[in-house]
């Protein structure tokens, strides 16, 4: 089995709002201050090859309401005429 190989850092005088935000990606991703910490600076490095979520399409998420007349319209658009393809 391979050992991983680590140092740890004390990293002092980090300012409020970068705490705050750091925090709050954390408690988004559901990991710990730490962990979300550690992918930051791979990240940042360049020794990871995660990649960022999408998150540009997120405050649509959720907010489909039904619309008959839109309903009535995805149905006619999606019907195969068969003259078209034979």
């Amino acid at each position: 089995m391979n050992k991983i190989h680590t140092v740890q850092y004390t990293i002092r005088r980090v300012p409020l709002e970068v705490d705050r935000r750091l925090r709050a990606r954390a408690a988004r991703s559901g990991t710990s201050l730490n962990r979300e910490l550690l992918g930051v600076l791979e990240r940042a490095a360049g020794a990871s090859s995660a990649r960022e979520p999408y998150r540009d399409l997120d405050a649509f998420f959720g907010s489909w309401t039904a619309d008959a007349e839109v309903d009535a319209s995805l149905s006619e658009q999606r019907r195969v005429d068969r003259a078209l393809w034979r």
